[in-house]
């Protein structure tokens, strides 16, 4: 592998913008999100994993992220009534800490509160000691602009809404607050249900993964626009990886490689599959001769790209090159068919036809999938406490994956094509530019 890689050419002044609408607007299709709701007759949402609190506030909370190991301590509201704003419920001291960072402009009911625990059934209007008092003042030099905004933006949340004494209490008085202390409302933690049991709450709770998923895959015009951020440094980031392949480079360092040029590019990498290994303890090394897929995910802002094409280092056997082919054929017959109201089974129909047509005899795997919030991010069906997919309808506002590898051995290597799509009213768009089908090097 090389030392040196191109520069980046990720612009800041679009990434500035971005971040501008993710301050002032929630990234939710709030539009979507009122006619689930409505679909399954909900009055409401309480929602306490990080993703889903992001979702609705475009917050995300990182004290609660499941890799730092506690459980949840913040949590985001949402009416069915489009008159009330999101409500935020968290400990004055990550308001103080981490959220009034954020420079949000949005209009959101925020309660606060001092403890993270929850004493049980205690009057919601119980106060708690004013100011922050887990970082007092000594008045021994003026404060730091930091430390001006923290303490202005507490003030201003705890004069708006109180301070309850403990996280159950603030939970109960924001639910009752917003409308969402009796009815069917959804939730996706069992914290949120311990609270609504402990404090004798009469509406109905309904497990709301599902509901939220529904949400999650008709994204809204911010939501698009950051996919295609995230998916142009991904591709851009994927495909320096493929024209820095050398014989010989393990396959270690070109996951290390995919981290680098994602990071440079201000992503997060999530994994690369590479030659269908996704094994981190794998010890493999690039042949000459050898013809192999890279398949990356990474993500910016919590939005993924998803990237896979097939490379060719020197010359590769001819059942090889016969297979990117395939794969690329099909996978064009199956994009240019992309509109609204077909549904996965006659996507993987037109792909399978489309291969039957070419005479190669190969078998592909053709899976779509909706990209978003997470690399698989659509509805399904309980099967026995499994995610069964759904045969699902293409809706407008909808990005999709449609994963097109080669499934046979014994034909000189593996090869596989992927692409992001939105779905438009009367068809699809790739969300960022179609590269070559394969990358030789």
């Amino acid at each position: 592998m090389p030392n040196e890689s191109p520069p980046n050419t990720m612009g800041t002044a679009p990434d500035a913008a971005l971040l501008a609408r993710l301050r002032a607007e929630s990234p939710m299709n709030l539009a979507r999100a009122y006619e689930v709701m409505e679909r399954f007759d909900l009055d409401g949402l309480v929602v306490a994993e990080p993703v889903n609190v992001f979702h609705v506030l475009g917050y995300w909370p990182q004290i609660a992220n499941t890799k730092v190991g506690a459980p949840p301590t913040t949590f985001a509201l949402l009416s069915r009534d489009a008159r009330q704003s999101p409500g935020l419920v968290t400990s004055r001291f990550i308001y103080y800490y981490t959220y009034a960072d954020g420079g949000f402009s949005r209009d959101v009911q925020v309660h606060v509160y001092a403890a993270a625990v929850d004493t049980g059934p205690v009057e919601p209007d119980a106060p708690a000691p004013a100011g922050p008092l887990e970082f007092p003042d000594r008045h021994l030099t003026p404060l730091t602009n930091v430390e001006r905004r923290r303490l202005a933006a507490l003030d201003a949340a705890v004069a708006a809404h109180g301070s309850s004494a403990d996280a159950g209490a603030a939970l109960v008085r924001a639910m009752r607050e917003m409308g969402l202390w009796t009815g069917r409302v959804a939730f996706d933690h069992p914290l949120v249900e311990a609270v609504c049991a402990r404090h004798g709450r009469p509406g109905t709770l309904v497990a709301g993964d599902e509901v939220l998923r529904w949400i999650r895959i008709v994204k809204s015009p911010l939501e698009i626009a950051l996919m295609r951020r995230a998916s142009a440094a991904n591709v851009a980031a994927v495909t320096a990886v493929g024209h820095a392949i050398r014989a010989g480079a393990t396959y270690a360092e070109l996951r290390q490689w995919y981290e680098i040029e994602a990071a440079k590019r201000g992503n997060r990498a999530v994994f690369l599959t590479v030659d269908r290994v996704s094994s981190e303890l794998s010890e493999e090394r690039v042949a000459d001769g050898q013809a192999f897929f890279i398949d990356g995910v990474s993500h910016w802002r919590h939005y993924h790209g998803d990237f896979a094409r097939t490379v060719f280092v020197g010359e590769p056997r001819a059942e090889a090159k016969r297979a990117a082919e395939t794969v690329a054929i099909a996978w064009n017959a199956v994009r240019e068919a992309l509109h609204p109201g077909l549904r996965y089974s006659e996507l993987v129909r037109i792909g399978q036809d489309a291969v039957r047509k070419h005479g190669s005899g190969l078998t592909v795997g053709f899976g779509p999938h909706s990209v978003g919030l997470a690399h698989t991010d659509e509805p399904g069906e309980d099967a026995g406490g499994f995610h069964r997919k759904l045969d699902l309808a293409l809706e407008p506002g909808m990005i999709l994956s449609v994963d097109c590898p080669v499934m046979n051995t014994g034909v000189g290597g593996s090869a596989h094509i992927e692409d992001l799509m939105l779905i438009t009213a009367d068809g699809a768009e790739p969300i960022h530019t179609l590269a070559e089908p394969v990358i030789v090097v």
